[in-house]
């Protein structure tokens, strides 16, 4: 993923007000993140815990998307990221509801899927492979699941923008 600025990452929000883009919460440390190493980029709103954000590159855009999580349970169950499909990192991993964008959204339609709650997405597809896993190839399998992380992810986004 290329360098975010600010007024890239506000402008790129499609399920919400261009208010609400213009204050909602970002990262801390925007200066410090690793663009390079990211697929998708996405936070929990230190304000309020219960909404997330993600900026998703779609063919040459980028697709910002708010989402909301019904619950930040203790109790949670274990489950597969709809997005980066790692079977090892099954504990953190949270349902997220986006609303549509445009009319289908102010109507209230919605889009849920499970994703990894602090979005390690791309840090868990590059994680090093075991042995079965990799065959002979690591390097080809991380490759595979990276553009698997990027094809799920934005398919997603073009859900969201999707009028129904």
């Amino acid at each position: 993923m290329n360098v975010l600025t600010e007024k890239q990452i506000r402008t790129s929000f499609v399920n919400c007000s261009r208010r609400e883009a213009a204050q909602l919460a970002l990262p801390l440390d925007l200066a410090e993140t690793r663009w390079d190493r990211l697929d998708v980029f996405g936070w929990i709103d230190r304000k309020a815990p219960l909404r997330a954000y993600v900026v998703v590159p779609v063919d040459d855009t980028l697709v910002g998307i708010a989402l909301r999580s019904p619950e930040r349970s203790a109790a949670r169950r274990s489950a597969v990221c709809a997005w980066c499909e790692d079977v090892y990192a099954t504990g953190d991993v949270s349902m997220y509801v986006a609303p549509r964008a445009g009319a289908a959204g102010r109507k209230g339609d919605t889009l849920g899927t499970l994703i990894c709650t602090t979005f390690e997405c791309s840090r868990n597809v590059r994680r090093t492979p075991t042995i079965v896993e990799a065959g002979d190839d690591p390097a080809a399998l991380v490759a595979r699941r990276i553009e698997g992380l990027r094809t799920r992810s934005a398919g997603f986004a073009r859900q969201v923008l999707r009028e129904s």
